[in-house]
């Protein structure tokens, strides 16, 4: 049996096209096409059918496709040779890709540490995009950091820290001083903060909850530029207290307990599964979620 027909199974369960899986394992599209064929040939079923446009998995495809990732992960586990990190030496370039705010609480302590102990790594830090892509599985991104967990099951991820959020104003904002009640919270003009530009959150569901329901105006793709607008004017904008706390102090605004009962936002980093076994990644990582702690509460 030729086992590499199990990795290129895994690459087409992954990416339901011969294209993109294809392109992940650098072939051709003709000699993936081919590799279908050997697979259905020794699966005797078709794995990927037509549909449209798009390729859909066979309910055997689906049987298969987490047995046939675990079998693939153990085997470069087993074929993969244990070596000594040598940081020194160590010549990576990673893109890593988060939400604004995570990322201007994590570039600057990182590059110093990486300038100290890895000087042969680059790195590359890419503002999160407005749509869900799969470039964590494409080897596009290596890590990448946010408050959501991971939407595909070949993604590995952990929770790092949390943070709470709060209300941030501008210091001579008439409803700045004093506690925030609900009917305060109520008189103010919201901007929010959303890459795909959405005007509704978790605020507005707990408002809800209760009958009530707040004025928001516009909505920002950044936590830096929401700030930015609430240090210009009467709006004000719900951050991550910790990690937007050296912008609000630059910009010069205060913050305020919100008057509702919201979870933590959590800080979350995601990677493909195949670098779990990864050193350099996995050192990557360590670094990562060692900035974050700090830079958060710390809670998982």
């Amino acid at each position: 049996m030729d086992l590499n027909l199990l990795v290129a199974l895994d690459a087409l369960l992954e990416e339901n096209s011969v294209t993109a899986a294809a392109d992940r394992l650098n072939l051709s599209p003709p000699a993936m096409s081919r590799t279908l064929a050997r697979i259905r040939r020794a699966t005797g079923d078709d794995i990927l059918v037509r549909a449209g446009r798009t390729m859909v998995p066979t309910p055997r495809a689906l049987e298969l496709r987490e047995e046939t990732r675990d079998l693939v992960r153990r085997a470069t586990a087993v074929l993969t040779p244990v070596r000594r990190l040598d940081l020194a030496a160590l010549n990576r370039h990673f893109t890593v890709r988060g939400h604004d705010a995570l990322l201007a609480a994590l570039a600057a302590p990182l590059i110093a540490r990486i300038g100290a102990t890895a000087p042969n790594i680059h790195l590359s830090l890419l503002a999160e995009s407005a749509a869900d892509r799969p470039d964590l599985a494409r080897g596009q991104v290596d890590l990448e950091i946010g408050a959501d967990g991971p939407g595909r099951p070949e993604i590995s991820s952990e929770v790092v820290g949390a943070d709470r959020l709060v209300l941030a104003l501008r210091r001579g904002h008439p409803l700045a001083k004093g506690r925030v009640g609900l009917d305060r919270l109520l008189r103010m003009t919201f901007v929010t903060v959303s890459r795909r530009g959405r005007l509704h959150d978790a605020i507005d569901d707990a408002l809800a909850e209760r009958g009530l329901r707040r004025r928001v105006i516009a909505s920002l793709p950044t936590s830096a530029a929401a700030l930015d607008v609430v240090s210009r004017s009467g709006a004000v904008a719900v951050v991550a207290e910790r990690v937007c706390r050296p912008a609000s102090a630059r910009l010069g605004l205060v913050t305020r307990r919100l008057p509702l009962e919201l979870p933590p936002t959590r800080v979350v980093l995601t990677w493909h599964h195949r670098h779990d076994s990864d050193p350099a990644h996995a050192w990557l990582r360590g670094q990562v979620r060692d900035v974050l702690r700090e830079a958060t509460d710390g809670t998982a």
